[in-house]
């Protein structure tokens, strides 16, 4: 399967940062405009600088944040922005994208999280209503373009990170930190709800993001338990920088219908918890568990590979081939499309090129992304919408010479 091939298929994004997904130019003019300053004022001089093909660490591969979240602090780049990652996931065909980001880290004085989410929603949407206006949706010849929005609690956060962030501290003085996340990520909880239930936005799930060892996921069972209630898909970053046991705690103290990452599910090297005496015996328990129930595994080839050193010279050695041989739901997923200067295309590809996937295990991988989506309709409109894609899946490998259909119900 050649490259054309691979960027005619239709694909999914569910692990999609939108502060990490800019536009280069669109930083450029944005950093102009806010007065941000940048560590260069042209595009070769951010990808030598910031935005590269390698790094040396994680923060390293995170410093590029600083600046990107720096110029999405109104509505008007924040809608733009939204509406441009949305043009560029169906540019290569990606016809279905949930957007993710943290709201809390754009609040300003007078634009609080309420106003982040209606101006991504807004900016969303608009990109939605345009493709789908395209001729090939409406007679039905490519499916259309959907969306969702997923808000990121932090595992961490200092009151330098916004001015919302700061108010905890100030208004908490004598609190442990931990308690501060933990409201934080509560208060995200009901603000995601209220912005679904009430203003009628697409948000479709809760993430928790940041650095996992010495933050545990249990500092936010609270706002997980909450959106459990209300029916809000439940994500969280695990297992990338920390153990199987992180992966396990989103698990039993979030409800995690998704895990985002999962490196480290199969490393007995990475457990830390010294009551895991069978370690094993415990990620075996752990996987058979993930792949029974669904869990899918939202992979992000790229940016791992370029935060984790063993990986750097040989893709291969990436547990996606053991997560694929346990029978785990996988999805491929760019993660940012600016700082790991990637696409959804080059994903594909380099799962291909790098554990000889055949056309039935491209195909089994992107419906993955697509069935175990959080889609904001009902069941039965998200079935119509996903045999859709599937069909045209099945087309374009065929007409790339690839018959893998299956009898079409």
């Amino acid at each position: 399967m050649d490259r054309d091939l691979l960027a005619a298929l239709p694909k999914s994004d569910l692990h999609l940062h939108l502060d990490g997904s800019l536009r280069l130019d669109t930083l450029l003019e944005l950093a102009k405009q806010h007065k941000v300053k940048l560590p260069s004022r042209t595009r070769d001089g951010l990808l030598q600088l910031v935005f590269k093909r390698a790094y040396k660490n994680l923060p390293e591969y995170l410093k590029g944040f600083e600046f990107t979240v720096a110029c999405l602090k109104d509505s008007e780049s924040l809608e733009r922005a939204a509406y441009e990652l949305c043009m560029d996931c169906r540019a290569e065909n990606v016809f279905y994208a949930e957007i993710r980001f943290a709201p809390q880290l754009h609040v300003s004085d007078g634009f609080q999280v309420k106003d982040v989410l209606r101006a991504v929603c807004r900016g969303a949407d608009r990109a939605k209503r345009a493709i789908n206006r395209d001729p090939d949706v409406q007679r039905g010849a490519v499916p259309r373009f959907e969306v969702g929005v997923i808000v990121c609690a932090l595992r961490f956060f200092l009151p330098a990170f916004s001015a919302h962030y700061r108010a905890y501290f100030e208004a908490l003085p004598t609190a442990p930190a931990s308690e501060i996340y933990s409201l934080a990520s509560l208060e995200l909880a009901r603000a995601a709800i209220a912005a679904r239930d009430e203003d009628g936005l697409p948000v479709v799930g809760f993430d928790l993001a940041g650095q996992e060892r010495g933050f545990p996921a249990k500092d936010h069972q609270a706002a997980y338990q909450l959106a459990h209630e209300h029916f809000l898909g439940k994500t969280v970053h695990a297992g990338e920088d920390y153990g199987p046991e992180s992966i396990f705690q989103a698990l039993t103290d979030c409800h995690a219908d998704r895990i985002g990452h999962g490196t480290w599910l199969f490393s007995q090297r990475h457990i830390r918890d010294r009551s895991i005496v069978d370690k094993r015996r415990f990620i075996d328990d752990l996987v058979r568990y993930i792949a029974e129930r669904r869990i899918t595994l939202e992979v992000c080839l790229t940016s791992n590979q370029q935060t984790i050193p063993e990986l750097r010279d040989n893709l291969a050695r990436h547990p996606f081939k053991k997560m694929r041989a346990s029978r785990c739901s996988v999805a491929l997923c760019t993660d940012n499309r600016l700082v790991s200067r990637t696409t959804m295309t080059d994903e594909v590809e380099k799962a291909v090129s790098a554990f000889r996937l055949d056309p039935r295990g491209v195909k089994d991988l992107l419906i993955y992304g697509f069935k175990r989506s959080f889609f904001a309709g009902s069941y039965a409109e998200k079935r119509v919408w996903v045999r859709s894609v599937l069909n045209h899946l099945e087309d374009v490998l065929a007409s790339g010479g690839h018959d893998v259909q299956n009898r079409r119900r």
